[in-house]
């Protein structure tokens, strides 16, 4: 893993589907039953012996060649992750939703508005997760695709944006899927409000690193001062 320090149909309907997909039969344990075939998964689905990495509110699965990057404040609270493998890269996001609707179709219009604004066209097109969003954009390195997904899950809802060439391909993402299929989501109790990102953290050995190093950076910064 690697961080940096920050100075100063619906996605409800695609996964309605997947949980059918994993009934098997009447005797199909309950659990089992509500239980997607494949992620993202809330936690209380869970019961496998996948190593994953804890960030809080997001549990990422270790995949083989997938760097995880994690871009978090002094105080060790994560204000991005991005999963990379070799060309393509998945920005994911977590955030709250209420209990009863997804949040998707109004956020993925939202999305499309706000890249319009800005003068990028986007397009909605039918993927494995439902509703997907694809568009190109302009950024100081050149014109670069986006592909939006988002999964809407109880009482919350993952956003990804895949880059490179998963972006116009799903085929290419590869591991990056089988990250996004793994993932498990903490949604935890506290009421919050609809659309708030979850709390995200580094896990505590790693955060401590981080604050040593982040109180390093200062005193060298005011030693040099």
């Amino acid at each position: 893993m690697i961080f940096s320090r920050k100075r100063a149909g619906s996605g409800r309907h695609a996964r309605d589907e997947r949980a059918a997909e994993s009934r098997v039969g009447p005797d199909t344990d309950e659990s089992t039953a509500s239980a997607p075939a494949r992620g993202p998964y809330d936690i209380s689905e869970v019961s496998d012996d996948v190593q994953r990495l804890d960030l809080g509110s997001l549990h990422i699965p270790a995949v083989p060649g997938v760097e995880v990057r994690v871009q978090a404040d002094p105080q060790g609270v994560v204000q991005q992750v991005v999963l990379v493998h070799g060309e393509n890269a998945l920005q994911l996001g977590v955030f709250a939703a209420p209990r009863s609707d997804g949040i998707w179709d109004e956020v993925r219009d939202e999305i499309r508005q706000s890249l319009f604004n800005d003068g990028a066209a986007a397009q909605e097109v039918s993927g494995e997760y439902g509703t997907e969003l694809r568009a190109r954009v302009r950024t100081p390195d050149g014109i670069t695709d986006l592909r939006f997904i988002g999964v809407d899950g109880p009482r919350w809802m993952v956003r990804g944006v895949y880059q490179g060439v998963a972006a116009v391909d799903p085929a290419a993402a590869g591991p990056l899927a089988e990250c996004l299929d793994g993932l498990v989501v903490d949604r935890g109790q506290e009421a919050k409000p609809v659309r708030e990102p979850l709390p995200l953290r580094l896990p505590k050995e790693v955060a401590a690193q981080h604050q040593a190093q982040a109180a390093a950076q200062d005193a060298d910064g005011s030693a040099e001062a």
